[in-house]
């Protein structure tokens, strides 16, 4: 079920976003090669309570998990596209490092993602990780009142040509829940889907795959999806509330 929040409950989610957008820049501040993957969860955890929040992602059990998600953050190296969990992996040089943050305050949840690159990153990465950004701009500026889902697939996907889109994931619903109604899909036909009224208020998150596929498999932590083929992927993601005067960005410190 699609629930339209109020100006209350938005204002509540805005102060989970400066939550999640703070800690997402001082976790993107210490990524360098050397650092520890669960270095920079504990540094997440520690962010998210001195603002007094609390995290969205550990001990989350989704029906699709087999077991409750481990960590504060979700840190996707590389080919792992989205829900890396965080261990005890090193960075290396020319990494690319996907950050995924979940807080909620009073309830109410606020999620977004960057992607950064770790020391020195060839030219293409950089790309990738550019055009990642470039898909939730266009994403983001397609979700306005009296538009259609479809408009918000549609810009996603325009803007992520030639590379590959994975299959079936996307964004969702936000607000007392996690992951809620509806799916945010990140492709689609212009003017098709559920209408975008005011008070909807979206994760949308583009993943981009180098290689140009679209399969992924998941990992035997039940959590970490890749590329099938070891291909280099990117995502980017805002937590966004529909307004009358056009989309606003939740997740902005």
């Amino acid at each position: 079920m699609v629930v339209l929040r109020t100006t209350s409950e938005i204002e509540t989610m805005r102060e989970a976003g400066r939550v999640v957008a703070r800690t997402l820049d001082a976790v993107a501040a210490e990524v360098r090669p050397g650092v520890r993957l669960v270095d920079l969860d504990a540094l997440a955890a520690d962010t998210i309570a001195a603002h007094g929040a609390k995290p969205s992602f550990l001990g989350y059990l989704p029906r699709f998990a087999g077991t409750p998600y481990p960590g504060v953050l979700c840190l996707s190296v590389n080919e792992a596209i989205v829900h890396g969990v965080p261990d005890k992996r090193v960075l290396r040089d020319g990494d690319i490092l996907s950050i995924d943050c979940g807080a909620h305050v009073d309830g109410y949840h606020g999620d977004a993602a960057v992607t950064v690159p770790v020391g020195a990153v060839d030219a293409a990465g950089l790309q990738l990780i550019e055009t990642v950004f470039a898909a939730l701009a266009a994403g983001i500026a397609a979700a306005r009142p009296g538009g259609r889902m479809g408009d918000i697939g549609y810009a996603i996907e325009a803007a992520c040509r030639p590379y590959g889109i994975p299959h079936g994931w996307g964004g969702h619903g936000i607000g007392t829940a996690m992951h809620d109604d509806p799916h945010v899909p990140n492709t689609g036909k212009a003017g098709r889907g559920l209408a975008l009224r005011e008070g909807l208020v979206i994760a949308i998150e583009p993943m981009v795959i180098e290689g140009g596929g679209d399969r992924t498999r998941a990992l035997r932590d039940g959590w970490t999806i890749t590329t099938t083929d070891g291909s280099r992927a990117a995502h980017a993601e805002h937590t966004v509330a529909i307004t009358a005067d056009g989309p606003v960005v939740l997740t902005r410190s």
